[in-house]
């Protein structure tokens, strides 16, 4: 394999506001270089999450100046830190979200390490896939497949392992039946598993080519919201960021059921009445990140049950329009970047 070049193109949050103003901006940025237990890995393509989006228009707080986007990354190893000794180089690779924990609080020793206070995220604590090259912990990276299509695999690295914790969280009885509101990258992944299982699946969505894609998936129905009535389903996750479609999920749902919220930004929920909404053991849980063991187990899923994943092509120089189209709604599935030339 040939040495890194010195510098290389990338995208960066120049200013964080509207996406109309073009908040991310291309760059030029020196090669990473990999220290500790790091891989350097080159970009092969790199899928487009509305994480990116809420950290271009300033929903998500920036945590550094002039960050490197994108947590949904296929590559091959290019280099590696000193330290490093599991992962060779020219394997490929996975980069998620999840990019460090500190291992020694009380989260990551029960198994928790999402909520570790000392985590540190791809894309937001330090620069991410909207470029040539990166750099990430393998202890943090997922060996991937070679025979599978790299632009198939990037979106499981976060629309499908945060979908996965979701249904986890949103404890789906075996055969029971799912509301999924919003339907995008991470929804559409996610239905799929709940399918696999044995699931009936309706989806909320004001989108037409949202509601034909979810129905060519097997979901039993798709449209716009109001349409369930209570107590129709045994559990629910809300994707879409809208805070107004909690109480209609809530309202929706069967004594004991559970409304899982994925979202790392949500709008205000209105307010909520015990009765109509949450009587009955009715239960509403955020999902926060995610395990490391989410992303082994939703990548042997994958490997078992072959999900039909569902992307829109982007090149590498027309990242600010994938983001655009994203805010707009006008992605299907998931958006993915190409590689840097």
């Amino acid at each position: 394999m040939s040495a890194p070049p010195a510098e290389m193109d990338a995208w960066v949050v120049e200013r964080p506001g509207p996406i109309s103003g073009r908040p991310l901006r291309p760059a030029r940025l020196p090669v990473p270089v990999p220290a500790g237990r790091e891989l350097l890995i080159r970009v092969e393509v790199c899928a487009v999450c509305r994480t990116d989006l809420h950290l271009a228009e300033g929903d998500l707080a920036p945590r550094r100046e002039r960050t490197v986007p994108g947590h949904e990354v296929v590559g091959r190893v290019a280099g590696r830190g000193p330290d490093a000794r599991e992962i060779a180089e020219d394997t490929r690779v996975g980069v998620a979200w999840l990019r460090w924990t500190c291992g020694q609080c009380r989260f990551c020793q029960r198994g928790a390490e999402n909520l570790c206070p000392s985590s540190r995220y791809t894309g937001w604590d330090a620069d991410g896939g909207f470029a040539r090259y990166l750099v990430a912990d393998e202890r943090y990276v997922y060996p991937l497949p070679e025979e599978t299509d790299a632009a198939s695999l990037a979106p499981l690295l976060c629309a499908g392992i945060i979908g996965y914790r979701a249904l986890r969280r949103a404890e789906l009885p075996d055969g029971g039946r799912l509301g999924v509101y919003g339907f995008g990258a991470s929804a559409h992944l996610t239905v799929q598993v709940a399918l696999a299982r044995g699931a009936v699946v309706d989806v909320v969505t004001r989108s037409p080519a949202a509601a034909e894609l979810a129905l060519g998936l097997g979901c039993a129905s798709a449209g716009p919201a109001g349409e369930y009535p209570a107590g129709s389903l045994d559990a629910a996750i809300l994707f879409a960021p809208a805070g107004e479609l909690v109480p209609v999920a809530l309202r929706a749902l069967d004594r004991g059921g559970t409304l899982a919220v994925a979202g790392i930004h949500l709008s205000a929920i209105p307010e909520l009445d015990y009765q109509e909404h949450l009587f009955q053991e009715r239960t509403v849980r955020s999902v926060t990140a995610n395990t490391r063991d989410d992303g082994h187990a939703l990548l042997d899923h994958t490997r078992r049950h072959r999900p039909r994943v569902t992307t829109t092509p982007y090149p590498f120089e027309r990242a600010d329009q994938a983001l655009a189209d994203l805010a707009a709604g006008r992605v299907r599935g998931a958006a993915v970047l190409t590689a840097a030339g």
